[in-house]
């Protein structure tokens, strides 16, 4: 019997959303977002596998990101910035800080930010395709049953309401457990919204 590692949702204007059970390094979109952390040098989990597959020129654009003004002091919660993809199959990553569950008094707001500005930031660059990892629900300890509804609905409401480039969205969840949460979240969704299996 084999496992699904698929799992799309059909939107209008040719649009989908993927549920994928896989590495988001690995992924062959033209964007993938990274769950950095603030000093955009390289972490834990997602973002150390991104830093390592994609090579040093990552870290040797991000490190200029950090060397502007306003950043000196660390990259914002919920704000995006984008490198080349240096040895990754996608052309770009999209560096986004999600925030920590337990500190931030806002973490739905600033996880919404996570995604509706790197979808925006995907856009301005004309990108077609983007893959995120399930942001903040690492290290920094945001409960997937709460993070996946949240992570589908502004990402459906961003396609459903832009007319620019992204046309395919992939969550791309490392573990058995994160697919099973989002996959069960998508199909709620889908259910909730009337949209096409």
């Amino acid at each position: 019997m084999s496992i699904a590692t698929d799992y799309s949702t059909k939107l209008s204007y040719g649009k989908i959303i993927t549920c994928h059970l896989g590495d988001v390094t690995l992924l062959d979109t033209d964007v993938i977002a990274n769950a950095a952390n603030s000093t955009l040098l390289g972490g834990n989990g997602v973002d150390m596998a991104v830093h390592r597959r994609g090579g040093p020129i990552i870290r040797e654009e991000c490190q200029k990101i950090r060397n502007l003004p306003q950043y000196l002091h660390g990259f914002p919660v919920g704000e995006a910035a984008i490198t080349s993809g240096g040895n990754l199959k996608a052309k770009y990553v999209i560096h986004t800080v999600g925030p920590k569950y337990h500190h931030d008094p806002k973490p739905e707001e600033r996880l919404r930010q996570c995604y509706t500005n790197s979808l925006s930031l995907a856009e301005e660059y004309k990108l077609f395709s983007i893959g995120f990892p399930a942001i903040s629900t690492g290290a920094y300890c945001y409960p997937l049953e709460k993070a996946s509804p949240i992570a589908l609905d502004c990402v459906t409401k961003y396609l459903m309401n832009s007319k620019g480039s992204i046309n395919h969205v992939i969550f791309s969840l490392f573990t058995q457990e994160e697919f099973d949460v989002f996959l069960t979240a998508q199909k709620k969704y889908e259910l909730q919204q009337g949209f096409e299996l």
